[in-house]
């Protein structure tokens, strides 16, 4: 059996930080009341994310992966706790907080461009000029390699180029953090690792905050500095958090075979399929 790597605390700030955390989950619950009767979905969460830190989140489901993340957003209020960045509460949606879904969400009545330039336009209007404000809509259309199709509409596009348009949309906000919801959940495989290498080439060249909900292990270990594995739900919380300690740029075909990726792949998976197996399977049993 492979030995896990070593995990690191879930409550303190990454080696070399200093000052205030840049985003701090501080004591978070949160409960669903639905017709008199109360759910309580997460307990407990702590966590504190660097600034430019790539970090995703991963659980079976009914952990409150995507709940934790809407806490983040501001799209859903927490029962107790809070959610700090750079020292503010969060309790309203920002455009300092940009959210990709699974599903793509754009607006099929616009082209490429007019989807992006939606959000330029409400978060720069009276910040940027018009001819700014274009320029800066085809600069975030070019990180995703997606300026050719500017002119198309969403029903004209490929399911992976609309998550491509999505990303752009959201990066041209120019978001402190970079929350993604399985933004790959639905694409085929191929998709979905050009997304992956695209969604790296943008973190490195940007230096951007990320969080990611996911299901995919070896996408986690791939694109993660630290992996955030959930316990079950209900009252679910933070069960481990594992340090990706694998030098960047990183390229999946040289990851095959490199100890510390393999490593770390069976400590989530071991975390997962072992100590914390989907409640249905352990019903089975």
């Amino acid at each position: 059996m492979i030995a896990p790597l070593q995990t690191v605390s879930h409550s303190a700030p990454r080696p070399g930080s200093t000052g205030q955390p840049f985003l701090k989950l501080d004591g978070i619950d949160k409960t669903f009341m639905r017709g008199g009767t109360s759910t309580n979905v997460l307990k407990d969460i702590n966590l504190v994310i660097g600034n430019g830190e790539y970090v995703s989140i991963i659980g079976h489901s009914g952990c409150g992966k995507s709940t934790l993340l809407n806490l983040i957003a501001g799209l859903t209020p927490v029962t107790s706790g809070a959610v700090l960045l750079e020292g503010q509460e969060v309790n309203e949606p920002g455009p300092e907080r940009a959210v990709v879904f699974q599903n793509h969400s754009l607006l099929p009545w616009l082209t490429v461009y007019e989807n992006v330039t939606l959000a330029v336009d409400k978060v720069f209007r009276g910040i940027k000029s018009k001819s700014e404000r274009h320029e800066w809509a085809l600069h975030n259309l070019g990180l995703v390699n997606m300026l050719h199709a500017k002119d198309r509409r969403p029903s004209e596009i490929s399911g992976g180029m609309k998550q491509r348009v999505g990303i752009a949309r959201a990066l041209a906000m120019e978001p402190k953090v970079l929350l993604l919801d399985e933004p790959f959940g639905a694409l085929d495989a191929l998709t979905r690792a050009q997304l992956q290498d695209s969604v790296m080439e943008i973190h490195a060249r940007l230096g951007n905050t990320v969080i990611m909900i996911t299901h995919d292990v070896d996408e986690a270990v791939l694109l993660s500095d630290r992996i955030v594995m959930m316990t079950n739900g209900p009252s679910a919380t933070i069960g481990e958090v594992l340090d990706i300690k694998i030098e960047r740029p990183r390229k999946r075909l040289d990851l095959v075979d490199d100890h510390t990726y393999v490593r770390a792949r069976a400590a989530v998976l071991e975390f997962l399929y072992a100590r914390h197996k989907a409640p249905g399977l352990e019903a089975a049993e």
